[in-house]
């Protein structure tokens, strides 16, 4: 058997409680009888297996542990956030007290220590909580390490160092499995695709946000990698990389919908938003079915969003200035509830179809 990550194995552990629940209310229906022996048995093998996954991952053994251990998560993030925090201001407060070679070496020094701090509560802890932290707080080290050099060296301010820290933070995602982290590489990229396509375009990097079809191509790419580069070994990456590279695409198609001096078609401005308005609807529609075929609820939320938030900005255009303000409301709501009798008609054939399969 391949070795499993800890996601994976809490899944197994959380399948294995779902069972005997499960297993439970079949008996009490009288719908399954297993023998004594066979039901010891299979105990016996899932007790020996939660507590193999439990001394070599430390996973959650019931809901109880589970609840504690989001705590944990929450507790960790909000940890990582506010030390990063205390970092930043720590410089900004006696930065000006050392000479030009203490500060190198300061931001040196912790842009490593964080780093080996990561690898080394990585090696030792088998929750991952305090290594994700560690790993947030080093790449924020890192990132205030290539921001305070250049002021220190005073280096003109460039779109280079988002390449750098787009390589950091996916190495540190993908070595201590955070998907936080995983989330601020791609977004890195995506800006760094921004800005290069408009310096190429005669543009000033940080003008790239006059064009908003630069994240077009770093949106799409970003959603297949999926496809091409498998994140089995990864509990919720391949979801991060769909629905940031679905940002990358319905953002600037929202932006131009409603703002067509930023786009590149040399149309009219009514051509060009009428153009964005039916993509965006057409793109969300696309990604509600792509997301149910595929089995990507991430794919269908954010479909479903961006869907939504179109609709509801054309109805904004078409009647908030005519229709009494009640009324407009009013139109809002049954829209509401029209989406909701739809999707609940697409549930209903998916479950039949599911039942038919079956």
């Amino acid at each position: 058997m391949p070795p499993l990550s800890r996601d994976q194995a809490q899944h197994r552990a959380d399948d294995i409680q779902a069972f005997y629940r499960e297993v439970q209310r079949l008996q009490e229906e009288r719908a399954l009888l297993l023998a004594p022996e066979q039901h010891d048995r299979l105990g016996e093998h899932h007790r020996q297996l939660l507590a193999g996954y439990h001394s070599t991952y430390d996973i959650d053994p019931d809901a109880r542990a589970r609840r504690l251990s989001l705590g944990m998560r929450i507790a960790s993030l909000l940890g990582a956030l506010a030390l990063a925090a205390s970092l930043l201001f720590f410089f900004y407060q006696f930065w000006g007290l050392f000479p030009e070679a203490a500060q190198v070496g300061i931001l040196a020094g912790f842009s490593l220590g964080g780093l080996f701090l990561t690898l080394l509560l990585r090696q030792r802890d088998q929750s991952g909580y305090f290594s994700k932290l560690a790993a947030i707080l080093a790449f924020a080290c890192f990132v205030l390490n290539v921001v305070m050099l250049g002021q220190i060296f005073n280096i003109t301010p460039s779109d280079n160092a988002l390449l750098p820290w787009a390589a950091y933070a996916l190495l540190l995602a993908y070595a201590c499995e955070v998907r936080l982290l995983l989330g601020a590489g791609l977004l890195c990229i995506l800006a760094l695709f921004a800005t290069r396509l408009a310096s190429w375009t005669g543009l000033y990097w940080l003008d790239c946000a006059e064009r908003p079809e630069h994240l077009l191509p770093a949106g799409l790419l970003i959603f297949l990698v999926p496809q091409f580069v498998s994140q089995a070994r990864y509990s919720g990456f391949a979801a991060i990389y769909r629905v940031m590279g679905l940002l990358g695409l319905f953002v600037p198609v929202l932006v131009l919908a409603n703002w067509s001096a930023g786009s590149y078609l040399p149309w009219p401005s009514d051509l060009v938003e009428g153009f964005y308005q039916l993509l965006g609807f057409a793109g969300a529609a696309l990604a509600i079915w792509l997301g149910n075929r595929r089995d990507w609820p991430e794919v269908v939320h954010t479909g479903l969003l961006f869907f939504v938030v179109f609709l509801y900005i054309k109805l904004f255009d078409w009647w908030w200035e005519v229709m009494p303000k009640y009324l407009f409301f009013l139109v809002l709501g049954l829209t509401a509830v029209l989406i909701l009798l739809v999707l609940g008609r697409l549930r209903r054939a998916q479950a039949q179809k599911g039942g038919q399969a079956a």
